[in-house]
């Protein structure tokens, strides 16, 4: 696999495609885009990432993801975006209806791993659910920790945390290491924690379609 650090708040291009395919994404899908083009070898995708921080700061996501699109649009024979919602309220669904641009759909990230069916039957429990997935389970402490600023306000916890009930890590690989830090995580939140393995789910199916 390709030596990839993927910061959590930095843009991140991987370019080794035939320059048919942009996919736009979220910087916590990175990592597992990335495996997936290198396992399938695929070889129209190239990958534009912006910083998986925005997470925490959803008003960004929007005109981030509109100048990709720009800079890349005479460039492409088709831009795909790897996005949720996002908390972006529609706001990017709309912007991307003007653009003519496509993007995988789901409410969050979160969602494409677990698919539709997964959603559909663990809705009322996760309704209180704060996830990560194997990206989250690894920058815990830079992404959401220090990110939301809690390292230096943990008196932030409650107002952050105190509506969730559970902390579900969505493994995309069997990784004993990831789930001691998942662990760890819920802990550090005081959430009762859950483990379902995934995979990659519907974040695969959707980039076959289009390779």
């Amino acid at each position: 696999m390709t030596d990839v650090n993927l910061s959590p708040r930095q843009d991140f291009e991987f370019s080794k495609g035939d320059g048919k395919v942009l996919l736009i994404a979220c910087g916590a899908l990175g990592r597992e885009i990335i495996d997936l083009i290198e396992v399938n070898h695929w070889s129209a995708y190239d990958v534009s990432c912006l910083p998986a921080k925005w997470h925490n700061t959803p008003g960004f996501i929007v005109d981030g993801v509109r100048d990709k699109i720009h800079a890349a649009k005479d460039k492409y024979e088709k831009i795909f975006v790897v996005y949720g919602d996002c908390g972006t309220g529609g706001m990017l669904d709309k912007m991307l209806r003007k653009e003519g641009v496509e993007r995988i759909q789901g409410p969050h990230c979160y969602a494409f791993f677990s698919g539709k069916d997964m959603v559909a039957k663990h809705y009322e429990q996760d309704i209180t659910a704060f996830f990560l997935t194997d990206y989250l389970a690894r920058h815990f402490d830079k992404l959401v920790w220090e990110g939301m600023g809690l390292d230096r306000h943990p008196q932030l916890l409650d107002a952050y945390f105190g509506n969730y009930k559970s902390l579900v890590y969505l493994a995309q690989t069997e990784d004993e290491g990831l789930k001691e830090k998942a662990k760890a995580a819920a802990t550090k939140l005081g959430l009762k924690y859950q483990y379902r393995f995934t995979g990659y789910g519907e974040l695969e199916s959707e980039l076959v379609k289009r390779s």
